[in-house]
């Protein structure tokens, strides 16, 4: 066996033993401080996801029997246009420069074209600057930047009012634990325990 068969990269459709190598390497790539605006957010749920609904668009790509990287797609129908969109893409460090991500998209854009795709989409961060190359290598196109807003709802006056909420909510809690239950002596039968009413437990938050 030649040392180029040793280091070929293998791609095949994802099992449901890679789920969780799929996960740490995503883990591993798509971190919140390399790509803080980033709208889809990657979990679990990314990889079981798309593996219950497109299992044939979630490829994996093996070098030496190690995982070298994945591609997660799917494709969308709309009237009359049918779309392959690629999701996630992610290649081990481990095997950078290595053709693992050229291999892994030829072969998911095959599948896309075979199942009736003439349209394909990817979006990356833009500061993503490596994947934007890559992409345009590849043949992609007509890029597109969209404006991404954010906010910070720690600083809103809504969030402030539920702390306070909460916080009263909890000091009426350990007050009723507190207080004892004494009964009535006066217009009760002997024996009785009359419970004293407490007024609204649940006060709503004026906007």
């Amino acid at each position: 066996m030649s040392f180029e068969q040793i280091n070929a990269v293998y791609v095949r459709e994802l099992g449901i033993d890679d789920i969780a190598p799929v996960f740490h390497l995503g883990e591993e790539l798509f971190t919140s401080d390399l790509y803080p605006y980033l709208y889809r957010t990657w979990d679990e749920w990314e990889v079981i996801g798309l593996y219950n609904t497109d299992p044939e668009y979630c490829l994996v790509a093996e070098i030496d029997e190690q995982l070298a990287g994945f591609v997660l797609g799917t494709i969308i129908t709309k009237a009359s246009w049918t779309y392959g969109y690629i999701l996630w893409l992610g290649v081990s460090p481990k095997f950078q420069r290595r053709k693992v991500a050229d291999k892994l998209v030829d072969r998911i854009i095959a599948r896309m074209i075979e199942d009736g795709a003439r349209f394909m989409l990817v979006d990356t961060d833009p500061a993503n600057t490596p994947a934007v190359k890559f992409f345009k290598r590849k043949g992609f196109g007509d890029v597109r930047q969209h404006i991404v807003l954010s906010m910070n709802l720690g600083k809103h006056e809504f969030y402030s009012k539920l702390i306070e909420y909460e916080h009263q909510k909890a000091e009426r809690a350990g007050y009723k634990r507190s207080r004892p239950v004494r009964s009535r002596k006066a217009d009760t039968i002997t024996g009785e325990v009359s419970i004293p009413v407490i007024g609204n437990e649940n006060p709503t938050i004026e906007e």
